[in-house]
């Protein structure tokens, strides 16, 4: 049986050879620098890592934030990895802790959860690290490391940034579709809610050129008729939205009646989703 002593012995020699047998990418502390791009679509923080490329934290409006990994080479990363917090060279005994898995890919990235806690540790003084069992065809582990020094007076900042965006980005706005009641054309206050999103970031964002709004119903009643009700539906879209502030000269209103179903005309469930007036930004 083998002693406790003697595991501890084998544990750390194992450390060490691995250790050595890693090639560890990492900012000094005269060399890390951390640069805030900031507007009220994103805020974007990033580190470069010497000889391997740069980490970056992007934060766009109206989601969560992720983290990407870009190596200037394009096979650095050819294994999933693993991200860790690991103590800085400052922070003598402090435990590593793991984070979780990455798939691997031409860079690495990370879902939203794991972008928090990475700020979290880096607001706390601890690095970040992508730990890859071999790097590029050697049997090298490959390890890279953010450094924290020199973070919390840009976080200051990213959190400025952040709080300054806006409450949805263009992917989120640029194509909605907004349903009536049968033989209805009022705004509902859930629609009111959305077109007032919309208009307040077309006011926003000085690269959308254009809205199209067109309007549809289902297939009950008389075709004339539903083609009246479409039109009614887009109008009453479009008057909204330019009493919101949305210059008229932007908007093209249209309306088709049933002949543009999304789905079959076939139940309840799809002649409602039928009855509709899609707004659809475009940008220069």
């Amino acid at each position: 049986m083998v002693s406790c002593s003697k595991l501890i012995t084998v544990l750390c020699m194992f450390l060490l050879v691995s250790a050595a047998q890693a090639v560890t990418f990492r900012a000094s502390i005269d060399e890390s620098k951390w640069v805030l791009e900031s507007s009220k679509f994103e805020c974007k923080l990033s580190q470069q890592i010497p000889a391997f490329g740069i980490g970056e934290f992007l934060h766009e409006a109206g989601v969560e934030p992720l983290f990407t990994l870009k190596p200037t080479q394009r096979l650095a990363i050819k294994r999933n990895a693993t991200l860790v917090v690991e103590a800085s060279p400052w922070q003598p005994g402090v435990a590593t802790s793991v984070i979780g898995p990455l798939e691997a890919g031409r860079v690495l990235k990370t879902n939203a959860a794991y972008a928090g806690q990475m700020l979290v540790s880096l607001y706390k003084g601890m690095s970040p690290t992508f730990t890859v069992d071999r790097w590029m065809n050697s049997d090298d582990q490959l390890r890279v490391a953010l450094s924290a020094a020199n973070f919390k007076a840009a976080y200051k900042d990213y959190i400025s940034c952040v709080a300054g965006l806006l409450p949805a980005n263009y992917r989120q706005v640029a194509r909605t579709a907004v349903l009536f009641p049968p033989a209805a054309w009022t705004l509902s206050d859930a629609t009111r809610e959305r077109l007032e999103l919309i208009a307040f970031y077309v006011q926003e964002d000085k690269s959308v050129t254009a809205i199209y709004i067109d309007g549809h119903s289902d297939s009950g009643g008389r075709r004339l008729l539903n083609r009246d009700l479409s039109k009614q539906r887009a109008e009453e879209v479009t008057r909204y939205l330019i009493s919101l502030g949305v210059e008229e000269s932007m908007v093209t209103t249209r309306y088709h009646g049933e002949r543009y179903p999304v789905v079959p005309n076939t139940s309840k469930t799809n002649r409602a989703r039928n009855r509709r007036v899609t707004i659809r930004l475009d940008r220069e």
